[in-house]
């Protein structure tokens, strides 16, 4: 590993690092919203508001993301860095302009966006949902704050805000859930989803300052660098539509079905989000820049070793996750949010739902791998035209298997359709660069599968088997869960070793570097 890989992981740690200590603030705020306002219809209309508040800037947000970090970067390069900061002005009340009239566009349309999102909802729901979806429209206006300063801070090789964001933001949640929270009020839950939204652009603002950063109202909207911001912006934003588009149609119908589709399906996405935001979001951190020197120097063999490199490192963390929520999901169900007003029902609805959107977890990471790879080739039609097929994909899916498995099938239809689009941007990505070692990479997934499969055989003895017989107390069944998990991720690493899969020592190595 190279002086510059070994500062590019350092970074990807540290961000892995803060972000599972975010993701497991955010678990517990979930968990904590499961238990204060359970899992009907007013967590269904608040989820529903969030997405239909949130979803301009999370298509627009992820597009701001890969475009603005080289822009500044140029601009610090050609203009300097105080051509950087008047620019950072510049664009950051471009983004104010737009994100304000995004959201009082918004307000105005907002009956429309919830018709759209939850046709199911009727009367008093209907209308508590569009009151909902108003209070948090000034999260739009945050988040364009928030990607602006950092694509900045990060041009600047800044990571630390980017990786302690999310904790100010969960904190205000769980401030609120602990000890304000004792009349539940749905309203009140949507005005501290607003305030938590701020913290995410506040807390760059002491970082940005360091660097130089002082307000200005600086707006030129002829600067040749906002016109380059938005041409790179619109394949990218087009590609990020689409996996919006998914969601929406997902939650649209959810809400044709029974009190709670809604809620068990984002609670148990937020479950399978555990594994790709933290543990596949580094990897790709740490991939990304090198595939991008590679590409730069037409390497394609130091392409095809990188790139198999990282599928391998995700298949070591992803298929034994994938087989342990299989045979675990109610259990994990049950003891992360069973209790208070998410009742027994609910948890049966979460766990159906998080079986089958565990199957397509593998896939998913593969994904988002193989679309660095394309971002990298400066290829961003590709993605987006795959994004076009996972959409049409899965609403036929949809339609089929809603009627036999309701919610469950909508999870299904999400996986199966990251199972075959995931497989056909890795033919796209044969065609274009050649062999690619697919051979090296099914040998390490037939190791990583046969260990996670004895693996969850031991899992499965343990807790149902041994857990079975013995007395049913909540506190030994928990006891019973954890040592089923311990035991297995032990034996699961004992077989890799066994069966001498070397990615497992470049883990071991780059962690201790």
């Amino acid at each position: 590993m190279t002086r510059k890989q070994q500062q590019v992981f350092k970074s990807a740690a540290m961000i892995a690092v803060f972000t599972l200590l975010s993701k497991g603030l955010g678990f517990i705020r979930e968990v904590m919203i499961a238990s204060k306002f359970g899992s009907g219809m007013e967590t269904d209309t608040y989820f529903v508001a969030m997405t239909a508040t949130v979803m301009i800037m999370s298509t627009l947000g992820s597009a701001m993301n890969t475009t603005l970090v080289p822009i500044f970067s140029e601009i610090g390069t050609k203009r300097g860095k105080a051509g950087k900061l008047r620019s950072l002005n510049n664009i950051l009340n471009i983004v104010f302009l737009i994100t304000l009239i995004l959201a009082i566009l918004a307000y105005i349309f907002s009956p429309l966006t919830i018709r759209i999102l939850a046709k199911g909802f009727k009367g008093e729901q209907f209308d508590l949902a569009v009151n909902l979806n108003r209070i948090g429209l000034p999260i739009i206006i945050f988040l364009g704050f928030t990607h602006v300063f950092e694509g900045f801070l990060q041009s600047s090789q800044v990571f630390g805000p980017h990786a302690i964001m999310g904790i100010p933001y969960n904190a205000v949640f769980l401030i609120y859930l602990i000890f304000f929270a004792k009349n539940t009020n749905i309203n009140v839950l949507m005005l501290v989803s607003v305030i938590a939204s701020a913290t995410q652009f506040l807390i760059q603002i002491p970082a940005a300052r360091h660097l130089g950063f002082k307000y200005s109202l600086n707006v030129n909207v002829r600067d040749p660098y906002v016109k380059k911001a938005l041409f790179l912006v619109l394949p990218v934003l087009l590609g990020s539509t689409m996996q919006q588009i998914n969601v929406i149609i997902d939650k649209t119908l959810a809400s044709e079905l029974v009190e709670g589709s809604i809620s068990a399906l984002s609670y148990a996405a937020r479950v399978n989000d555990m594994v790709i935001s933290v543990f596949i979001a580094a990897i790709t951190t740490v991939v990304f820049p090198m595939l991008s020197e590679a590409f730069s120097k037409n390497d394609t063999n130091e392409v095809t070793n990188i790139l198999n490199q990282g599928i391998s490192i995700i298949f070591i963390i992803t298929v034994p996750a994938t087989i342990g929520l299989l045979i675990l999901s109610q259990p994990l169900v049950q003891l992360f949010f069973q209790r208070g007003a998410f009742s027994t029902e609910a948890s049966i609805m979460t766990s159906g739902a998080l079986f089958y959107y565990s199957i397509g977890l593998v896939p998913i990471a593969i994904r988002l791998m193989l679309n660095k790879v394309f971002y990298s080739l400066q290829d961003t039609k590709t993605p987006m035209i795959n994004g076009g097929i996972a959409v049409l994909l899965n609403v036929v899916l949809n339609v089929i298997l809603i009627k036999h498995m309701e919610h469950r099938g909508l999870a299904l239809a999400t996986s199966i359709s990251s199972i075959v689009t995931s497989l056909l941007l890795l033919i796209d990505l044969r065609i274009k660069l050649g062999p690619l070692g697919i051979k090296r990479m099914l040998l390490v997934f037939i190791k990583t599968l046969l260990s996670a499969l004895v693996m969850g055989f031991v899992v499965y003895l343990i807790y149902y088997v041994l857990g079975g017989v013995l007395p049913q107390i909540q506190a030994l069944q928990l006891l019973i869960l954890l040592v089923s998990i311990a035991v297995g991720a032990i034996i699961y690493f004992v077989l890799l070793m066994l069966f001498k899969v070397k990615e497992l020592r470049f883990i071991g190595k780059a962690f201790k570097k």
